[in-house]
């Protein structure tokens, strides 16, 4: 179900930083494009810059894109961006309440800056308001190997609430495209907001 017991929508803040592997932002947001949900979308400079680099985007808006992305994608969310220095939107704040909140893919910056409750953009913002409220909230790390500040700063991390989801796909479902490899996270990262996912089939011994 992608409503509220009255009816209404629910909500989800994806953001995007400055890391590799923005595929998972693009796969993710063609899931979630799909769905009768109410969308948040933040996207770092930074992580503009990377999705320019890794995809054909040109600093447009984000809809826009993944309607060309995805010819024939049929649009069911109710899509807002917001700047990432726009602090009075709804994220921003304890009183919005959603289903959760994505980082995909998150820079160690972001991921330090969030563990250290540094909040100073919107998306550390809204991120710092996910912990506070004891609201979901999945990091996507993409990066390797790991350094001991880097790990220290996910076991803060997770031990004050958040979600860590390295950007390790799996195999299991032999992967015959870059797509349907991605694919396996973005399942991963749908089912841990609560929305259930048939991208890949489940692991059955």
């Amino acid at each position: 179900m992608n409503s509220f017991p009255d009816g209404s929508k629910k909500k989800y803040i994806i953001a995007c930083t400055g890391a590799s592997g923005v595929i998972y932002f693009v796969r993710l947001l063609k899931e979630l494009f799909s769905l009768e949900c109410e969308l948040h979308i933040i996207i770092s400079g930074s992580g503009k810059k990377v999705l320019e680099h890794e995809s054909g985007y040109k600093n447009q808006n984000i809809k826009d894109f993944i309607s060309e992305e995805f010819k024939n994608l049929k649009i069911k969310a109710d899509i807002f961006e917001h700047e990432e220095n726009n602090f009075f939107t709804p994220p921003a704040s304890g009183s919005f309440f959603h289903n959760g909140m994505v980082i995909v893919p998150s820079s160690m910056k972001t991921l330090g800056s969030i563990a250290s409750g540094t909040a100073d953009s919107l998306i550390l913002r809204s991120a710092d308001v996910c912990l506070k409220e004891r609201r979901k909230l999945v990091i996507v790390p993409r990066e390797t190997p790991y350094n001991r500040i880097h790990m220290e700063n996910m076991i803060k991390l997770n031990d004050a609430g958040a979600l860590i989801l390295p950007a390790s796909p799996s195999f299991y479902h032999h992967p015959r495209t870059i797509e349907e490899l991605a694919d396996s996270l973005t399942a991963r990262i749908l089912n841990h907001i609560g929305i259930e996912s048939t991208l890949i089939s489940p692991w059955n011994g």
